[in-house]
């Protein structure tokens, strides 16, 4: 629904006086899923909660662990031993009550995909860490025709700076990434973004992959901020002004005035402190 006019004065003043508020309307009529309320995919919700996104549907099994408390968002002592997806729905109603959230406390399983109607969602965002199922998460998105943007693995880095946004076919060092490319080369599927990291797998011990606080947050914000997000405003800008913003344009918003121009090599939008490639 509709934002009123003393909602959009307080809670998302600032975000409207950037872009828009044709934009925030959009964002608040738009609906996105994710898979995986982990360490990125914690970070994904908080972000677009923030960002005004109306409707969420978040799936995890997963109950919050005292060794999340490291890189979680949703992982606090007063957490522990509850399921993810209500300690996320809980926090992200405290961040905008208006929002509506269904919640679904199981793993994605292939074998299930037809539980899902993934052509309902405006954006599909996959942050789980089987490769089974991010394949045919990614596989059903693309056939339904709705966005999807893959994380793949943040365990293990410790430069947040070598995150990348990218088509799946162009990343490189990730083996995640290299799996999942091969894999949907074989299907056939084409088009897909992804959130990879260009430094090498730091090496440790132990047999459970090693994380620190600012690695899967910083893959959660810049690709989601940066991509769910944009993606949204430059549409509902696109159809305020009548007329298409072409991927690998850089719009500059002014009180939601969408101005273009073309940029040659790479650019980057800045929200808050993050800049945010445009990939």
């Amino acid at each position: 629904g509709r934002i009123s006019g003393k909602k959009m004065e307080d809670r998302f003043k600032r975000t409207a006086s950037l872009i828009g508020e044709e934009a925030v309307e959009k964002l608040v009529n738009s609906r996105v899923i994710i898979f995986g309320i982990g360490g990125v995919g914690g970070y994904v919700c908080e972000a677009l909660a923030r960002a005004g996104i109306g409707s969420m549907e978040l799936v995890d099994k997963d109950l919050v662990d005292e060794t999340n408390i490291n890189r979680q968002i949703i992982a606090l002592h007063t957490t522990v031993g509850r399921p993810k997806t209500e300690v996320a729905a809980e926090r992200l109603k405290d961040i905008n009550p208006s929002m509506e959230i269904k919640t679904r406390q199981q793993f994605y399983l292939p074998e299930r995909g037809d539980e899902f109607d993934f052509g309902q969602y405006d954006y599909v965002i996959d942050a789980v860490d089987n490769v089974t199922a991010k394949i045919d998460i990614i596989a059903r998105a693309k056939a339904a025709g709705t966005a999807v943007i893959s994380s793949m693995g943040t365990g293990n880095k410790l430069n947040p700076m070598a995150f990348r946004v990218a088509d799946i076919d162009d990343t490189r060092i990730c083996p995640l990434a290299k799996v999942v490319r091969k894999e949907l080369r074989k299907r056939g599927v084409t088009g897909v973004k992804a959130v990879y990291s260009e430094e090498e797998p730091v090496k440790t011990q132990g047999d459970a992959p090693a994380s620190i606080s600012f690695v899967p947050a910083a893959a959660g914000l810049l690709r989601k901020q940066g991509h769910t997000y944009h993606r949204c405003v430059r549409r509902a800008l696109a159809r305020a002004k009548g007329r298409s913003v072409m991927h690998g344009e850089h719009p500059f918003w002014t009180h939601g005035v969408a101005k273009s121009e073309d940029r040659r090599g790479s650019c980057s939008v800045s929200y808050t402190h993050l800049t945010l490639p445009t990939t």
